[in-house]
């Protein structure tokens, strides 16, 4: 796509292609973000660009996700308390990588009543707020929430806590999750680290594993288990519905119990 375009440009530069058609291929764009090291001038005259017109879209087969018996091989191959807590954090509530590394000690309000904190919600929860943090760890959603979490995720936090307490470097600090085996002790994980992390865990339980396909997954299990869209939207941090879309997964087991459920009430004719 991109040697087509740059032969047309070319084409109309000595003439044997008509101009109008070479202008078609770009239109002006402003560059809200910037990208990282571009200067966008004194006064930001730089900031209007030419953007390609055409652009290549690649079909693929979808986003991938993890089942329960996925997340089950992960744990049962974790060595330390924070890695587990980590992984079933993901899984539990359904976050972004990006969320769960920029959690602060203040937003783990995992009593089953939080008022002494100033917090009215019930139950043990988290709280989401999108903050500026060092290690670049940043929440997607500029609305803040609360994400109920379960009495399980609270018993390996707990775990986490006194595995972290044996570092001194990391016993204080106010970011949950905080380098204990490498890199600089008790510093917020970053990105990396936790995609290392996920690396090696995978291989371990030789299966492929990312973050975010916890979050794919999480939200298939709360779809399968009859949640009503509106509450997943929620627990998503979604503002709107249309996003979800791309976190409904149905397997080949899901399809064949659909053919076979509505082949079963029509007494089995096509």
């Amino acid at each position: 796509m991109t040697r087509v375009c740059e032969l047309l440009r070319f084409g109309a530069r000595y003439g044997w292609v008509p101009a109008e058609v070479a202008a078609q291929l770009t239109q002006q764009k402003y560059l809200a973000y910037l990208p990282p090291g571009y200067n966008a001038g004194e006064d930001g005259q730089f900031r209007t660009v030419r953007a390609r017109e055409l652009k290549f879209v690649v079909v693929h087969d979808g986003i991938d996700w993890l089942t329960f018996e996925d997340v089950e091989q992960l744990l049962a191959v974790t060595v330390h308390a924070r890695d587990r807590f980590l992984v079933a954090l993901l899984w539990c509530t359904a976050l972004r990588i990006g969320v769960a590394l920029g959690l602060r000690r203040e937003d783990m309000h995992l009593l089953s009543n939080s008022r002494s904190l100033g917090c009215r919600v019930e139950g043990p929860h988290i709280h989401v707020r999108r903050r500026l943090n060092e290690n670049g760890a940043l929440a997607k959603s500029r609305e803040p929430r609360s994400v109920p979490v379960s009495e399980e995720l609270v018993a390996l936090y707990t775990e986490y806590v006194y595995e972290r307490e044996q570092t001194p470097e990391a016993a204080v600090g106010d970011m949950v999750f905080v380098n204990l085996f490498r890199g600089v002790l008790g510093r917020g994980m970053t990105y990396s680290t936790a995609k290392d992390l996920f690396d090696r865990l995978a291989r371990k339980a030789e299966l492929t594993a990312r973050p975010h396909m916890l979050r794919h997954g999480a939200a298939t299990a709360w779809i399968r288990a009859g949640q009503p869209r509106d509450v997943l939207q929620k627990l998503l941090g979604h503002l709107s519905s249309s996003p979800m879309t791309p976190y409904i997964h149905a397997s080949e087991a899901d399809k064949r119990a659909a053919v076979e459920k509505v082949a079963a009430r029509r007494g089995g004719l096509a």
